[in-house]
Order: structure tokens, then sequence, then C-alpha cells
């Protein structure tokens, strides 16, 4: 998917594909449990969580996969072990097949990342 033009989460959500789109609500839903006192936006044309102005969490679908993108090197680096093995860039978790995301490793960075701030990538 190109950068969205959505101005909001909701519309974003109707631009992608159903199969997708069940995934992204999904995640939508842990960002929502999970970062509590965080901003819901749109940043960069995607859903994005913002701690006191500075973004620390997103997601979005891509062509081939679905990102996650993580932007606290203290998080990745504490999760090393965990993220093993996962197609996983500087910043960004690629989600290629939307049947093996591990929704509890998602949990658990999202967790990790609202108990303190921490330095951004």
């Amino acid at each position: 998917m190109a950068q969205s033009k959505a101005s909001n989460v909701d519309d974003y959500l109707t631009e992608v594909p159903e199969e997708r789109r069940v995934v992204l609500a999904r995640m939508r839903q842990l960002c929502h449990e999970e970062l509590v006192g965080f901003d819901e936006v749109m940043a960069y044309g995607m859903p994005a969580y913002e701690r006191n102005g500075t973004c620390e969490i997103a997601f979005a679908s891509q062509k081939q996969y679905i990102s996650f993108y993580l932007m606290r090197s203290d998080v990745r680096e504490a999760f090393e072990e965990r993220l093993a093995g996962q197609d996983m860039g500087k910043g960004c978790l690629r989600l290629r097949r939307t049947e093996n995301i591990d929704f509890d490793l998602l949990r658990d960075l999202l967790k990790a990342t609202a108990a303190r701030p921490g330095k951004i990538c």
C-alpha cells in the first residue's frame, strides 16, 4: 500500500484488504490496551502512537508484509533473544505471514515500551 492519505486510523483501516484489516485492528487494540497515556495519530501515512509528542510505535500495511515499527532501541535490545529469527530491520519488524504473527511478543514489546520513556532510534 502506498503511503495513506487517511486522516485517522479508522479511515486507514478501511483502505487495507480485509485479511490485513483484521490483523491491523488486533494490533490497534493491543496498542490501546498497553499504551495507556499515548496518543493515537496518523504519522507518515500510518497509525502511530506518541508519548509527549514523540512517536514510539507504529504499524502499516506494506505491499509484501505488515510492518510493526518499534522505535525504541532499548526495548529492541531487551528483547534481542525473542526477536532473533524474526525479519527485523533497524526499527521495523516485518510480518510477512499474518497467520504466524506472535501477538504475545507484540504485547510484550508494547508493555516494555509503555513502562518508561527511552531513546528513539
